[in-house]
């Protein structure tokens, strides 16, 4: 998930920062480190010696334990070339007992969450049930009653250029006044997907439906109703039905209202840019205030299934997949593309191409989840430290050896070659945040040393 500002410097800020720190996370190097990786059972052979070469497990390994040494707590991935798979975990998953983490551990994924949303609302367009630029106002008045209703189409809230602002920060209010009392006072709160939507849709329109682009989790709830209205059941319901199952997913789902993660995971540790001292763990949080936008429970094995799955057409009609990598310019504030954002899905340039996928951000844990265009090789991390950064005098983030450390891991996951070859440029100077994470800026928070205890 992630908090877009409701005025529009703040949102141009927000959007060209965390567009362009995804590109930094694709390219870069970074100091090698050594480690242990481990493969858990049931993993794929390798194929043949021809596949394996360019994966260069040595590197994966030292690349990950770089992350670590840089400052993260704890980190774990998976990267496929074609049949051949690599699984890696380093640091800790609970700083207090030094328990290590695993390469199976069970993550929650944040808005990754929407690339699956988005499949199972194409999948119902390929039935006719769903015209993706019919209004929304014909399937949910109700939600989105009026002149709005009419004018913001389906493809409006799948790629987010429907104007509707976030509804983050008015569920979370205490984030606006720059204090994470929030964060702690409804970890056990159950939220109705109408009153999330109530949120956003009360706030005032950000643009005109359609002229510009601004990230929104209102708009994924929003088709998580879409997906209750044309089917008559419960979104989550279908989505596993149709899509989790449908790609062969034994470790991803949905909590509900259980605030607990099952099966081997880690803490999640919420920083927030150095207000929140020491970390706190936030892996126990009912996840209600998510939804369809940024509730689901997953693996890093399972996510390059789903993603191998999606890009090699077995879970798409080819006319909905091409709907779904039809993209909007996403640029910066000096007018540069940085990233091109399809129907739940968005695309970044590597050194070795073009690679679609999505990222996730919920309070204490990240993810991101990369693929080539044709699904062949993948790269997926889940880690458990957030918001690790400070800010300047300025408010403006300081980059933090971790974001260098997960470039540098990001680059040879998704595009391989020796250390020479990815050690090739340094860094680009970025907000180190993922486009998803639930943030707001540091130039926002409470002056400097106030801390949340």
């Amino acid at each position: 998930m992630h908090l877009v500002h409701l005025d529009r410097r703040h949102r141009v800020r927000n959007t060209a920062a965390a567009a362009a720190v995804v590109l930094a996370l694709l390219a870069g190097a970074a100091p090698a480190a050594s480690a242990a990786a481990a493969e858990p059972p049931g993993a794929e052979a390798p194929a043949a010696a021809s596949q394996t070469a360019d994966l260069d497990r040595k590197t994966l390994v030292r690349r990950l334990d770089a992350v670590r040494d840089a400052g993260m707590y704890g980190a774990y991935s998976s990267v496929r070339d074609g049949r051949a798979q690599w699984n890696g975990a380093t640091g800790v998953a609970d700083i207090d007992t030094g328990r290590p983490t695993r390469p199976d551990m069970r993550h929650r994924v944040g808005s990754v969450t929407k690339s699956f949303t988005a499949v199972a609302v194409l999948q119902q367009s390929a039935k006719g049930r769903i015209d993706l630029d019919g209004p929304v106002g014909d399937h949910l008045p109700e939600l989105l009653p009026g002149e709005r209703g009419r004018k913001v189409t389906v493809r409006m809230l799948l790629n987010h250029t429907s104007g509707i602002a976030e509804y983050v920060p008015e569920a979370f209010p205490s984030l606006k006044a720059g204090s994470t009392k929030s964060l702690d006072d409804f970890r056990h709160r159950t939220l109705r997907p109408a009153e999330l939507v109530a949120y956003g849709v009360d706030q005032p329109q950000l643009f005109e439906p359609g002229t510009d682009w601004s990230y929104s989790n209102t708009n994924y709830i929003l088709l998580g109703e879409l997906l209750r209205k044309v089917t008559g059941k419960d979104p989550e319901e279908v989505i596993t039905r149709d899509v989790i199952r449908k790609a062969g997913l034994p470790h991803t789902r949905f909590p509900g209202t259980d605030p607990r993660i099952k099966g081997p995971h880690s803490r999640m540790y919420e920083n927030w840019y150095g207000l929140i001292d020491p970390p706190r763990d936030y892996s126990e949080y009912n996840m209600t205030m998510a939804g369809t936008a940024g509730a689901l429970i997953s693996t890093t094995q399972d996510l390059n299934t789903f993603y191998r799955a999606l890009l090699q057409g077995r879970l798409l009609p080819a006319a909905q997949l091409r709907e779904m990598r039809t993209t909007v310019p996403v640029k910066n504030e000096q007018g540069v593309v940085v990233l091109r954002y399809g129907l739940g899905l968005y695309s970044v340039d590597t050194r070795c191409g073009p690679v679609w996928g999505h990222d996730g951000g919920v309070w204490g844990a990240g993810t991101s989840a990369m693929s080539s265009a044709d699904g062949t090789r993948q790269f997926a991390l889940g880690y458990n430290l957030m918001k690790y950064q400070r800010a300047d005098g300025n408010g403006d983030p300081v980059p933090h050896p971790v974001d260098a450390a997960l470039a540098a891991l990001s680059d040879q996951a998704l595009c391989g070659g020796t250390d020479a070859a990815t050690a090739r440029s340094a860094v680009p100077q970025a907000f180190p945040e993922p486009l998803d994470a639930l943030a707001v800026e540091p130039a926002r928070q409470p002056a400097a040393g106030h801390r949340v205890r």
